[in-house]
Protein backbone atom coordinates (compact mmCIF):
# COMPACT_ATOMS: atom_id res chain seq x y z
CA UNK A 1 0.00 0.00 0.00
CA UNK A 2 1.19 3.53 -0.83
CA UNK A 3 0.40 6.61 1.25
CA UNK A 4 1.74 10.13 0.86
CA UNK A 5 2.79 12.29 -2.08
CA UNK A 6 5.16 11.04 -4.79
CA UNK A 7 5.84 11.48 -8.49
CA UNK A 8 3.72 8.58 -9.86
CA UNK A 9 6.46 7.65 -12.34
CA UNK A 10 9.08 7.40 -9.57
CA UNK A 11 7.63 4.96 -7.06
CA UNK A 12 9.81 2.36 -5.37
CA UNK A 13 8.42 -0.27 -7.72
CA UNK A 14 9.63 1.83 -10.65
CA UNK A 15 13.08 1.60 -9.01
CA UNK A 16 12.82 -2.18 -8.81
CA UNK A 17 11.89 -2.36 -5.12
CA UNK A 18 8.80 -4.56 -4.87
CA UNK A 19 6.92 -6.66 -2.35
CA UNK A 20 6.93 -4.00 0.39
CA UNK A 21 3.71 -4.17 2.42
CA UNK A 22 3.45 -0.45 3.23
CA UNK A 23 5.28 2.56 1.82
CA UNK A 24 4.99 6.03 3.35
CA UNK A 25 6.10 8.74 0.90
CA UNK A 26 7.21 12.16 2.05
CA UNK A 27 5.45 12.19 5.39
CA UNK A 28 5.87 15.50 7.16
CA UNK A 29 7.12 16.04 10.69
CA UNK A 30 3.94 15.45 12.72
CA UNK A 31 3.14 12.19 10.94
CA UNK A 32 6.70 10.91 11.32
CA UNK A 33 6.79 11.77 15.01
CA UNK A 34 3.52 9.90 15.52
CA UNK A 35 4.68 6.91 13.46
CA UNK A 36 7.98 6.59 15.34
CA UNK A 37 6.18 6.56 18.69
CA UNK A 38 3.43 4.17 17.53
CA UNK A 39 6.08 1.78 16.22
CA UNK A 40 7.96 1.82 19.53
CA UNK A 41 11.09 3.41 18.01
CA UNK A 42 11.06 6.48 20.23
CA UNK A 43 9.51 8.27 23.18
CA UNK A 44 7.92 11.70 23.16
CA UNK A 45 10.06 14.24 24.97
CA UNK A 46 9.50 17.75 26.29
CA UNK A 47 8.03 20.08 23.70
CA UNK A 48 7.28 17.17 21.38
CA UNK A 49 10.88 16.11 20.82
CA UNK A 50 11.69 12.57 19.73
CA UNK A 51 13.91 10.63 22.17
CA UNK A 52 15.85 7.78 20.57
CA UNK A 53 18.72 5.40 21.25
CA UNK A 54 20.86 3.97 18.44
CA UNK A 55 21.98 0.83 20.24
CA UNK A 56 25.50 -0.51 19.69
CA UNK A 57 26.42 2.10 17.05
CA UNK A 58 26.59 5.56 18.62
CA UNK A 59 28.89 6.98 15.94
CA UNK A 60 29.91 6.40 12.36
CA UNK A 61 31.55 3.13 11.30
CA UNK A 62 34.24 4.32 8.85
CA UNK A 63 35.94 0.92 8.70
CA UNK A 64 32.73 -0.57 7.31
CA UNK A 65 32.37 1.91 4.44
CA UNK A 66 33.07 0.81 0.85
CA UNK A 67 33.11 2.27 -2.65
CA UNK A 68 32.24 -0.02 -5.53
CA UNK A 69 35.21 -0.41 -7.88
CA UNK A 70 33.55 0.48 -11.18
CA UNK A 71 35.18 1.45 -14.50
CA UNK A 72 33.89 5.04 -14.47
CA UNK A 73 35.50 5.82 -11.10
CA UNK A 74 38.50 3.48 -11.14
CA UNK A 75 41.02 6.24 -11.90
CA UNK A 76 39.50 9.01 -9.76
CA UNK A 77 38.80 7.39 -6.38
CA UNK A 78 41.43 7.70 -3.63
CA UNK A 79 41.61 3.96 -2.98
CA UNK A 80 44.09 4.31 -0.12
CA UNK A 81 41.29 6.08 1.77
CA UNK A 82 38.24 4.22 0.39
CA UNK A 83 37.93 0.47 0.77
CA UNK A 84 36.89 -1.13 -2.53
CA UNK A 85 33.96 -3.48 -3.09
CA UNK A 86 33.46 -5.47 -6.26
CA UNK A 87 30.36 -4.82 -8.41
CA UNK A 88 29.41 -8.47 -7.95
CA UNK A 89 29.46 -8.24 -4.16
CA UNK A 90 27.45 -5.00 -4.31
CA UNK A 91 24.83 -6.60 -6.54
CA UNK A 92 24.49 -9.55 -4.17
CA UNK A 93 24.23 -7.18 -1.22
CA UNK A 94 21.54 -5.14 -2.97
CA UNK A 95 19.45 -8.17 -3.93
CA UNK A 96 19.70 -9.57 -0.40
CA UNK A 97 18.63 -6.23 1.03
CA UNK A 98 15.65 -6.04 -1.38
CA UNK A 99 14.60 -9.50 -0.27
CA UNK A 100 15.00 -8.43 3.37
CA UNK A 101 12.53 -5.51 3.09
CA UNK A 102 9.76 -7.52 1.42
CA UNK A 103 6.59 -7.66 3.50
CA UNK A 104 7.73 -4.81 5.71
CA UNK A 105 7.24 -1.05 5.92
CA UNK A 106 9.43 1.66 4.39
CA UNK A 107 9.50 5.42 4.80
CA UNK A 108 10.63 7.49 1.82
CA UNK A 109 11.75 11.12 1.66
CA UNK A 110 12.49 12.91 -1.63
CA UNK A 111 14.87 15.74 -0.79
CA UNK A 112 17.61 18.04 -2.08
CA UNK A 113 21.31 18.02 -1.25
CA UNK A 114 22.42 21.62 -1.81
CA UNK A 115 20.77 25.04 -1.41
CA UNK A 116 22.00 26.32 -4.78
CA UNK A 117 19.65 25.00 -7.50
CA UNK A 118 22.52 25.08 -9.98
CA UNK A 119 24.41 22.38 -8.05
CA UNK A 120 21.90 20.56 -5.86
CA UNK A 121 21.46 16.80 -6.00
CA UNK A 122 18.05 15.13 -5.89
CA UNK A 123 18.24 12.58 -3.06
CA UNK A 124 15.82 9.79 -2.14
CA UNK A 125 16.19 8.43 1.40
CA UNK A 126 14.50 5.08 2.09
CA UNK A 127 14.34 4.04 5.74
CA UNK A 128 13.05 1.12 7.78
CA UNK A 129 12.65 3.46 10.75
CA UNK A 130 10.29 6.42 10.90
CA UNK A 131 12.61 8.48 13.08
CA UNK A 132 15.45 8.00 10.58
CA UNK A 133 13.14 9.42 7.93
CA UNK A 134 12.39 12.37 10.24
CA UNK A 135 16.13 12.87 10.71
CA UNK A 136 16.61 12.88 6.93
CA UNK A 137 13.80 15.39 6.52
CA UNK A 138 15.58 17.68 9.01
CA UNK A 139 19.05 17.27 7.57
CA UNK A 140 18.38 17.59 3.85
CA UNK A 141 16.53 20.36 2.04
CA UNK A 142 12.81 19.91 1.61
CA UNK A 143 11.12 20.39 -1.79
CA UNK A 144 7.76 22.12 -2.02
CA UNK A 145 4.70 19.97 -2.65
CA UNK A 146 4.73 21.21 -6.23
CA UNK A 147 8.37 20.19 -6.69
CA UNK A 148 7.50 16.67 -5.53
CA UNK A 149 5.16 16.26 -8.51
CA UNK A 150 8.06 15.86 -10.93
CA UNK A 151 10.85 14.85 -8.53
CA UNK A 152 13.28 12.33 -10.04
CA UNK A 153 15.85 10.78 -7.66
CA UNK A 154 19.47 11.45 -8.56
CA UNK A 155 20.96 9.32 -5.77
CA UNK A 156 19.17 6.86 -3.48
CA UNK A 157 20.01 5.72 0.05
CA UNK A 158 18.49 2.44 1.25
CA UNK A 159 19.01 2.19 5.02
CA UNK A 160 18.03 -1.04 6.77
CA UNK A 161 19.32 -1.24 10.35
CA UNK A 162 17.79 -4.71 10.83
CA UNK A 163 19.79 -6.11 7.89
CA UNK A 164 23.09 -7.77 8.73
CA UNK A 165 25.71 -8.20 6.05
CA UNK A 166 27.53 -11.48 5.55
CA UNK A 167 31.28 -10.82 5.17
CA UNK A 168 31.86 -13.98 3.15
CA UNK A 169 28.88 -13.38 0.86
CA UNK A 170 29.16 -9.59 0.50
CA UNK A 171 32.92 -9.04 0.55
CA UNK A 172 32.92 -6.83 3.63
CA UNK A 173 34.52 -6.75 7.09
CA UNK A 174 31.57 -7.23 9.44
CA UNK A 175 27.78 -7.34 9.65
CA UNK A 176 27.73 -3.54 9.44
CA UNK A 177 27.87 -2.12 5.91
CA UNK A 178 27.89 1.26 4.13
CA UNK A 179 28.44 0.74 0.40
CA UNK A 180 28.41 3.43 -2.32
CA UNK A 181 27.97 2.75 -6.04
CA UNK A 182 28.53 5.82 -8.21
CA UNK A 183 27.40 4.05 -11.39
CA UNK A 184 24.22 2.72 -9.78
CA UNK A 185 23.71 6.02 -7.91
CA UNK A 186 22.92 4.02 -4.82
CA UNK A 187 24.06 3.81 -1.18
CA UNK A 188 23.26 0.78 0.96
CA UNK A 189 23.40 0.94 4.76
CA UNK A 190 22.85 -2.04 7.05
CA UNK A 191 23.19 -2.96 10.73
CA UNK A 192 23.52 0.58 12.09
CA UNK A 193 20.87 2.72 13.72
CA UNK A 194 23.22 5.71 13.95
CA UNK A 195 21.38 8.37 11.98
CA UNK A 196 24.51 10.20 10.84
CA UNK A 197 25.16 7.49 8.25
CA UNK A 198 22.11 8.78 6.33
CA UNK A 199 23.66 12.17 5.67
CA UNK A 200 27.39 11.43 5.52
CA UNK A 201 26.92 9.04 2.60
CA UNK A 202 25.41 11.82 0.50
CA UNK A 203 28.13 14.23 1.65
CA UNK A 204 30.70 11.79 0.27
CA UNK A 205 28.79 11.67 -3.03
CA UNK A 206 28.76 15.46 -3.30
CA UNK A 207 32.47 15.49 -2.47
CA UNK A 208 33.00 13.32 -5.53
CA UNK A 209 30.62 15.03 -7.98
CA UNK A 210 31.13 18.75 -7.32
CA UNK A 211 34.87 19.23 -8.02
CA UNK A 212 34.19 18.39 -11.68
CA UNK A 213 31.84 21.40 -11.68
CA UNK A 214 34.44 23.73 -10.19
CA UNK A 215 32.78 23.64 -6.75
CA UNK A 216 34.84 23.16 -3.59
CA UNK A 217 32.92 20.80 -1.25
CA UNK A 218 33.78 21.53 2.37
CA UNK A 219 33.34 19.86 5.75
CA UNK A 220 32.67 23.19 7.41
CA UNK A 221 30.10 25.46 9.00
CA UNK A 222 29.46 28.95 7.63
CA UNK A 223 27.86 32.27 8.52
CA UNK A 224 27.83 35.83 7.24
CA UNK A 225 27.61 39.35 8.68
CA UNK A 226 24.07 40.45 9.52
CA UNK A 227 24.16 43.44 7.21
CA UNK A 228 26.34 41.92 4.52
CA UNK A 229 25.62 38.46 3.03
CA UNK A 230 28.79 38.86 0.96
CA UNK A 231 30.89 38.83 4.16
CA UNK A 232 31.04 35.06 4.67
CA UNK A 233 33.17 33.10 7.14
CA UNK A 234 33.70 29.35 6.86
CA UNK A 235 34.81 27.07 9.70
CA UNK A 236 36.64 23.86 8.80
CA UNK A 237 36.88 21.13 11.41
CA UNK A 238 36.07 17.58 12.36
CA UNK A 239 33.06 16.76 14.52
CA UNK A 240 33.53 18.07 18.06
CA UNK A 241 35.97 20.87 17.22
CA UNK A 242 33.35 23.63 17.44
CA UNK A 243 31.90 24.04 13.95
CA UNK A 244 28.30 24.09 15.15
CA UNK A 245 28.91 26.09 18.33
CA UNK A 246 31.13 28.77 16.81
CA UNK A 247 29.08 29.33 13.66
CA UNK A 248 25.88 29.78 15.70
CA UNK A 249 26.91 33.35 16.54
CA UNK A 250 23.85 35.49 17.41
CA UNK A 251 25.59 38.49 15.86
CA UNK A 252 25.90 36.79 12.46
CA UNK A 253 23.57 34.93 10.09
CA UNK A 254 23.97 31.15 10.03
CA UNK A 255 24.27 29.42 6.66
CA UNK A 256 24.79 25.95 8.16
CA UNK A 257 26.81 23.88 10.60
CA UNK A 258 28.51 21.06 8.72
CA UNK A 259 28.63 20.82 4.91
CA UNK A 260 28.95 23.55 2.25
CA UNK A 261 30.04 24.25 -1.29
CA UNK A 262 32.12 27.17 -2.62
CA UNK A 263 31.23 27.87 -6.25
CA UNK A 264 32.10 30.65 -8.68
CA UNK A 265 29.05 32.56 -7.42
CA UNK A 266 29.44 32.10 -3.65
CA UNK A 267 28.87 29.79 -0.70
CA UNK A 268 25.89 27.47 -0.18
CA UNK A 269 24.80 24.96 2.44
CA UNK A 270 24.32 21.34 1.41
CA UNK A 271 21.87 20.71 4.25
CA UNK A 272 18.56 21.90 5.61
CA UNK A 273 19.25 21.33 9.29
CA UNK A 274 21.83 20.94 12.06
CA UNK A 275 23.18 17.87 13.86
CA UNK A 276 24.61 19.33 17.05
CA UNK A 277 26.55 17.62 19.83
CA UNK A 278 24.75 18.10 23.15
CA UNK A 279 27.37 17.01 25.67
CA UNK A 280 27.60 19.73 28.35
CA UNK A 281 25.22 21.93 26.33
CA UNK A 282 23.94 24.84 28.42
CA UNK A 283 21.33 27.55 28.02
CA UNK A 284 23.88 30.14 29.12
CA UNK A 285 26.68 29.30 26.66
CA UNK A 286 24.61 28.17 23.67
CA UNK A 287 21.02 29.36 24.14
CA UNK A 288 19.84 28.88 20.55
CA UNK A 289 21.03 25.28 20.26
CA UNK A 290 19.86 24.48 23.80
CA UNK A 291 16.37 25.77 22.96
CA UNK A 292 16.05 23.26 20.11
CA UNK A 293 16.17 20.41 22.62
CA UNK A 294 12.60 21.30 23.64
CA UNK A 295 11.17 22.08 20.20
CA UNK A 296 8.69 19.91 18.33
CA UNK A 297 10.14 17.06 16.25
CA UNK A 298 13.78 17.69 17.23
CA UNK A 299 15.47 14.29 17.28
CA UNK A 300 17.31 13.75 20.59
CA UNK A 301 19.82 10.97 20.00
CA UNK A 302 21.49 8.87 22.70
CA UNK A 303 20.82 11.16 25.66
CA UNK A 304 20.00 9.98 29.15
CA UNK A 305 16.73 11.44 30.45
CA UNK A 306 14.40 11.17 33.43
CA UNK A 307 11.72 8.57 32.56
CA UNK A 308 8.99 10.59 34.27
CA UNK A 309 9.78 14.24 33.56
CA UNK A 310 11.75 13.63 30.32
CA UNK A 311 14.36 16.12 31.58
CA UNK A 312 17.59 15.63 29.63
CA UNK A 313 20.91 15.03 31.36
CA UNK A 314 23.54 16.89 29.35
CA UNK A 315 26.41 15.53 31.46
CA UNK A 316 25.60 11.81 31.55
CA UNK A 317 27.77 10.09 28.92
CA UNK A 318 26.86 6.53 29.92
CA UNK A 319 25.33 5.89 26.48
CA UNK A 320 27.95 7.87 24.57
CA UNK A 321 29.81 11.17 24.61
CA UNK A 322 28.50 11.60 21.04
CA UNK A 323 24.97 12.53 22.18
CA UNK A 324 23.29 14.77 19.60
CA UNK A 325 20.18 16.59 18.50
CA UNK A 326 18.95 17.09 14.93
CA UNK A 327 16.67 19.95 13.97
CA UNK A 328 15.75 22.09 10.94
CA UNK A 329 17.72 25.26 10.29
CA UNK A 330 14.72 27.51 10.90
CA UNK A 331 14.81 26.51 14.59
CA UNK A 332 17.80 28.88 14.83
CA UNK A 333 16.47 32.43 14.84
CA UNK A 334 19.40 33.91 12.94
CA UNK A 335 19.56 31.23 10.24
CA UNK A 336 19.62 32.37 6.62
CA UNK A 337 16.38 31.80 4.73
CA UNK A 338 18.29 30.93 1.55
CA UNK A 339 21.36 29.22 3.08
CA UNK A 340 23.44 31.01 0.46
CA UNK A 341 26.04 33.78 0.74
CA UNK A 342 28.95 35.41 -1.04
CA UNK A 343 32.61 34.50 -1.28
CA UNK A 344 34.35 33.62 2.02
CA UNK A 345 36.35 36.55 3.37
CA UNK A 346 37.65 34.61 6.37
CA UNK A 347 38.58 30.94 6.48
CA UNK A 348 38.80 29.42 9.97
CA UNK A 349 40.55 26.08 10.41
CA UNK A 350 39.48 24.59 13.73
CA UNK A 351 41.78 22.16 15.47
CA UNK A 352 41.26 20.39 18.78
CA UNK A 353 44.89 20.11 19.94
CA UNK A 354 45.11 17.46 22.65
CA UNK A 355 48.84 18.24 23.07
CA UNK A 356 48.19 21.76 24.40
CA UNK A 357 50.84 23.20 22.05
CA UNK A 358 48.99 25.37 19.53
CA UNK A 359 47.89 28.95 20.34
CA UNK A 360 44.18 29.86 20.48
CA UNK A 361 44.47 31.66 17.12
CA UNK A 362 47.11 32.19 14.44
CA UNK A 363 47.09 33.99 11.09
CA UNK A 364 48.15 31.91 8.07
CA UNK A 365 49.61 32.86 4.73
CA UNK A 366 47.89 31.22 1.73
CA UNK A 367 50.71 28.66 1.55
CA UNK A 368 50.40 27.92 5.28
CA UNK A 369 46.64 27.59 4.84
CA UNK A 370 47.25 25.01 2.11
CA UNK A 371 49.68 23.16 4.39
CA UNK A 372 47.32 23.05 7.37
CA UNK A 373 44.35 22.13 5.18
CA UNK A 374 46.17 19.12 3.76
CA UNK A 375 47.51 18.23 7.22
CA UNK A 376 44.10 18.48 8.87
CA UNK A 377 45.51 18.11 12.38
CA UNK A 378 42.99 17.71 15.19
CA UNK A 379 41.92 15.17 17.81
CA UNK A 380 39.14 12.67 17.36
CA UNK A 381 36.72 13.60 20.10
CA UNK A 382 35.19 10.98 22.38
CA UNK A 383 32.21 9.19 20.88
CA UNK A 384 32.36 10.61 17.36
CA UNK A 385 33.52 7.24 16.07
CA UNK A 386 32.92 3.81 17.55
CA UNK A 387 35.67 2.94 20.02
CA UNK A 388 36.94 6.49 20.56
CA UNK A 389 36.56 7.11 24.30
CA UNK A 390 39.00 10.00 24.79
CA UNK A 391 40.60 12.57 22.46
CA UNK A 392 43.10 11.02 20.07
CA UNK A 393 45.53 13.18 18.07
CA UNK A 394 45.01 12.54 14.38
CA UNK A 395 45.62 13.97 10.93
CA UNK A 396 42.48 14.02 8.81
CA UNK A 397 43.33 15.62 5.49
CA UNK A 398 41.03 18.45 4.37
CA UNK A 399 39.47 18.24 7.87
CA UNK A 400 37.28 15.41 6.61
CA UNK A 401 39.26 12.44 5.26
CA UNK A 402 36.48 9.89 5.97
CA UNK A 403 34.26 11.71 3.47
CA UNK A 404 36.85 12.31 0.71
CA UNK A 405 36.44 9.99 -2.30
CA UNK A 406 39.13 11.80 -4.33
CA UNK A 407 42.77 12.42 -3.52
CA UNK A 408 43.24 15.36 -1.11
CA UNK A 409 45.23 17.39 -3.63
CA UNK A 410 42.04 17.76 -5.70
CA UNK A 411 40.37 19.62 -2.85
CA UNK A 412 43.58 21.39 -1.82
CA UNK A 413 44.09 22.80 -5.29
CA UNK A 414 40.49 24.02 -5.42
CA UNK A 415 40.91 25.75 -2.06
CA UNK A 416 44.26 27.28 -2.98
CA UNK A 417 42.89 28.65 -6.26
CA UNK A 418 39.79 30.11 -4.65
CA UNK A 419 41.80 31.75 -1.85
CA UNK A 420 44.11 33.27 -4.45
CA UNK A 421 41.22 34.46 -6.60
CA UNK A 422 39.13 36.00 -3.81
CA UNK A 423 41.77 37.05 -1.25
CA UNK A 424 40.34 35.39 1.85
CA UNK A 425 42.19 35.70 5.17
CA UNK A 426 42.98 32.36 6.83
CA UNK A 427 43.15 31.62 10.56
CA UNK A 428 44.05 28.51 12.57
CA UNK A 429 41.99 28.30 15.77
CA UNK A 430 42.72 25.82 18.58
CA UNK A 431 39.61 24.78 20.53
CA UNK A 432 41.53 22.02 22.33
CA UNK A 433 43.75 22.22 25.38
CA UNK A 434 45.83 24.93 27.03
CA UNK A 435 48.15 24.88 30.06
CA UNK A 436 49.13 21.29 29.36
CA UNK A 437 48.10 18.28 27.33
CA UNK A 438 44.81 16.39 27.68
CA UNK A 439 44.66 15.05 31.23
CA UNK A 440 46.69 17.85 32.81
CA UNK A 441 45.69 21.05 31.00
CA UNK A 442 42.24 22.52 30.59
CA UNK A 443 39.95 23.05 27.60
CA UNK A 444 40.33 26.36 25.79
CA UNK A 445 37.77 28.85 27.22
CA UNK A 446 34.98 29.26 24.68
CA UNK A 447 34.55 32.92 25.61
CA UNK A 448 38.15 33.58 24.63
CA UNK A 449 37.66 31.72 21.36
CA UNK A 450 34.54 33.75 20.59
CA UNK A 451 36.32 37.03 21.39
CA UNK A 452 39.22 36.14 19.10
CA UNK A 453 36.89 35.08 16.30
CA UNK A 454 34.86 38.26 16.61
CA UNK A 455 38.05 40.30 16.25
CA UNK A 456 39.12 38.21 13.25
CA UNK A 457 35.77 38.47 11.47
CA UNK A 458 35.27 42.21 12.03
CA UNK A 459 38.81 42.91 10.82
CA UNK A 460 40.16 44.45 14.04
CA UNK A 461 42.50 41.52 14.72
CA UNK A 462 44.53 42.42 11.64
CA UNK A 463 45.57 45.62 13.44
CA UNK A 464 47.06 43.73 16.41
CA UNK A 465 50.76 43.18 16.98
CA UNK A 466 51.86 39.68 15.96
CA UNK A 467 54.79 37.46 16.85
CA UNK A 468 56.15 34.63 14.73
CA UNK A 469 55.65 31.20 16.31
CA UNK A 470 59.08 29.48 16.55
CA UNK A 471 57.63 26.00 15.96
CA UNK A 472 55.17 26.52 13.11
CA UNK A 473 56.12 29.87 11.62
CA UNK A 474 52.62 31.34 11.62
CA UNK A 475 51.72 34.72 13.16
CA UNK A 476 50.17 34.85 16.65
CA UNK A 477 48.64 38.02 18.14
CA UNK A 478 50.44 39.35 21.19
CA UNK A 479 47.48 41.14 22.76
CA UNK A 480 43.74 41.17 22.03
CA UNK A 481 41.08 43.05 23.99
CA UNK A 482 39.05 40.74 26.20
CA UNK A 483 41.58 37.89 26.10
CA UNK A 484 44.34 37.31 28.67
CA UNK A 485 47.77 37.87 27.11
CA UNK A 486 48.98 34.70 28.86
CA UNK A 487 46.51 32.58 26.88
CA UNK A 488 47.93 33.82 23.57
CA UNK A 489 51.35 32.33 24.39
CA UNK A 490 50.76 28.61 25.10
CA UNK A 491 54.30 28.06 26.42
CA UNK A 492 53.61 30.52 29.26
CA UNK A 493 50.44 28.66 30.25
CA UNK A 494 52.42 25.54 31.16
CA UNK A 495 53.83 25.16 34.68
CA UNK A 496 56.99 23.71 33.12
CA UNK A 497 58.03 25.57 29.93
CA UNK A 498 60.65 22.91 29.14
CA UNK A 499 57.94 20.26 29.16
CA UNK A 500 56.07 22.42 26.65
CA UNK A 501 59.16 22.50 24.42
CA UNK A 502 59.37 18.71 24.47
CA UNK A 503 55.67 18.42 23.60
CA UNK A 504 55.97 21.01 20.83
CA UNK A 505 58.93 19.21 19.28
CA UNK A 506 56.93 15.98 19.35
CA UNK A 507 54.01 17.63 17.58
CA UNK A 508 56.24 19.24 14.94
CA UNK A 509 57.73 15.83 14.22
CA UNK A 510 54.25 14.37 13.81
CA UNK A 511 53.34 17.14 11.35
CA UNK A 512 56.52 16.55 9.34
CA UNK A 513 56.06 12.79 9.21
CA UNK A 514 52.44 13.12 8.14
CA UNK A 515 53.12 15.70 5.41
CA UNK A 516 55.76 13.55 3.71
CA UNK A 517 52.95 11.88 1.74
CA UNK A 518 52.08 15.18 0.02
CA UNK A 519 55.51 16.60 -0.83
CA UNK A 520 55.39 15.27 -4.41
CA UNK A 521 51.97 16.81 -5.02
CA UNK A 522 52.35 20.44 -3.86
CA UNK A 523 54.21 23.53 -5.04
CA UNK A 524 57.38 25.09 -3.69
CA UNK A 525 55.45 27.72 -1.71
CA UNK A 526 53.62 25.05 0.29
CA UNK A 527 56.83 23.09 0.80
CA UNK A 528 58.44 26.24 2.18
CA UNK A 529 55.52 26.63 4.62
CA UNK A 530 55.88 23.05 5.87
CA UNK A 531 57.38 22.51 9.31
CA UNK A 532 60.40 20.28 9.73
CA UNK A 533 61.56 18.30 12.72
CA UNK A 534 64.83 19.33 14.37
Amino acid sequence: MITGKVNPTQTLEAQGISGVAQIYYNYQEAALVQASINRGESELGKGGTVLVSTGKHTGRSPKDKYVVREPSVEDSIWWDNNAPMSPEHFETLYQDMLEHVKGGELFVQDLFGGADPAYRLNVRIINEMAWHNLFARHMFRRPSLEELDDFVPGFTVLNCPSFKADPARHGCRSETIIAVSFERKLILVGDSEYAGENKKGIFSVLNYLLPDQGVMPMHCSANHAKDDPENVAIFFGLSGTGKTTLSADPNRVLLGDDEHGWSDTGTFNFEGGCYAKTISLSAEAEPEIYATTEKFATVIENMVYDPHTKELDFEDTSLTANMRCAYPLDYISNASKTSQGGMPRNIIMLTCDAFGVLPPIARLTPAQAMYHFLSGFTSKVAGTEKGVTEPQPTFSTCFGAPFMPRRPEVYGTLLRDKIAQHGATCWLVNTGWTGGAYGTGSRMPIRATRALLTAALNGSLNDADFRRDPNFGFEVPVSVAGVADLLLDPRRTWDDPKAYDVQAAKLVEMFADNFAQYTDHVGDDVLAAAVSAA
